[in-house]
């Protein structure tokens, strides 16, 4: 039994192989890998800047669709429910339903496409991989942007005045999107060149087995 229905190989199948327990533990990985990246980051206004979204990347594309979203549900359920795992050692029902929480619940279906294009092989060339993190990337914003305007816009004008807007909407977009641009594609960037170096490093290592396996059968008996 496994999490992994993939039609293709991802990465972590290639390295690790598929089994339930390596499933629970590559999951497990996922889940402190982005706890680790989320402290990470640079405070802005609202919404602050940080690794967490490189992490989704990474996580998405390593781990495949099924997996990559698991350890996205598990991240938020595990931050929900008091562990310090959110940006800022942060946790809590209170940050998943704020201002920032759409970002959170946009990492579950951000790994799952990552991962889906990643299944069908869009993460080995610098190209696709550029494409695939890109749309991962925005796909966040898709889905943070607009629960960050209905945060605001329940919140009241005092706050997105206070921020210099004149409508929830400006502040949703100039606190939520506009900064974060610049920083979305680099971190798209850097993991179009990591995953498929790795997937090189990969290749390499399997083709070096493979060779040392057929140099073992084909070694005489006796």
């Amino acid at each position: 039994m496994s999490f992994a229905v993939s039609r293709r190989l991802v990465l972590a199948d290639r390295l690790i192989g598929r089994s339930l327990l390596g499933d629970i533990g590559l999951v497990a990985g996922g889940v402190l890998f982005t706890a680790v990246l989320a402290q990470v980051s640079i405070e802005l206004p609202i919404v602050p800047i940080t690794g967490q979204t490189l992490a989704v990347l990474l996580v998405g594309a390593t781990l495949g669709a099924a997996r990559g979203a698991l350890s996205m549900i598990v991240y938020a359920a595990a931050g929900a429910a008091g562990l310090p795992v959110f940006s800022g050692l942060s946790s809590g029902v209170h940050v998943l339903l704020g201002t920032t929480g759409g970002f959170i619940v946009s990492y579950v279906v951000s790994a799952a496409f990552v991962g889906w294009l990643s299944e069908q092989a869009w993460d080995r060339r610098r190209v696709t991989a550029m494409l695939t993190f890109l749309g991962g990337t925005v796909v966040t914003f898709a889905i943070g942007v607009p629960w960050l305007y209905a945060s605001l816009t329940r919140l009241g004008p005092e706050v997105w005045r206070a921020e210099g807007y004149d409508s929830a909407l400006a502040a949703a977009f100039g606190l939520g999107l506009l900064p974060f641009i610049p920083g979305g594609i680099i971190k798209a960037g850097l993991a179009a060149v990591l995953i498929p170096l790795c997937w090189r490093g990969a290749d390499a290592l399997e083709a070096r087995r493979e060779r040392r396996r057929s140099a073992a059968a084909s070694a005489p008996v006796g």
